[in-house]
């Protein structure tokens, strides 16, 4: 993807509806991160608190290579996942790098249970020779204080 970086968002969210998670990994920069800290938006960094999902490129791919895996107990049956998103907003660009806001819902489900959660996803994104990666993906939950359900997905 070598576009507007307000499209990344929902170009990577569809890869995760899609459960093309080998895609949607490479999206990641060698040292991307994906985090979804404790407190939400009130969280200044991934370090002085707990976080929810604080994971590297090799968590990733763990946490994929487990989802894909024929016998993961967790996924019989299979977790589906709609991401319903905002317009993605540009907080800030400079040369090679630009920080996305993207207000979205997300919903997983899994046989007869389904999550509902709302918050805002923000993308620090660099531009890389096959277009823009992930430096680190955000996700500020609405509500992440109450106790959440297992979530099996990548919000």
């Amino acid at each position: 993807m070598n576009g507007d970086p307000r499209d990344f968002a929902a170009h990577e969210a569809a890869l995760l509806d899609e459960r093309r998670l080998d895609d949607w990994l490479a999206l990641f920069a060698e040292d991307g991160h994906y985090w979804v800290p404790l407190l939400g938006a009130a969280q200044a960094d991934p370090f002085s608190h707990n976080s929810l999902a604080y994971e590297d490129r090799l968590l990733l791919q763990l946490r994929v290579d487990r989802l894909k895996n024929p016998r993961a107990h967790s996924q019989h049956p299979a977790s589906h996942s709609q991401h319903v998103l905002q317009p993605s907003r540009i907080e800030h660009e400079s040369a090679g790098e630009v920080r996305l806001r993207t207000p979205f819902i997300y919903i997983e489900a899994r046989g007869e249970s389904q999550v509902l959660l709302a918050g805002t996803a923000r993308h620090h994104l660099v531009r890389a020779s096959r277009g823009w990666s992930i430096r680190e993906k955000r996700i500020d939950l609405l509500d992440a204080a109450r106790a959440l359900p297992a979530i099996q997905l990548f919000i």
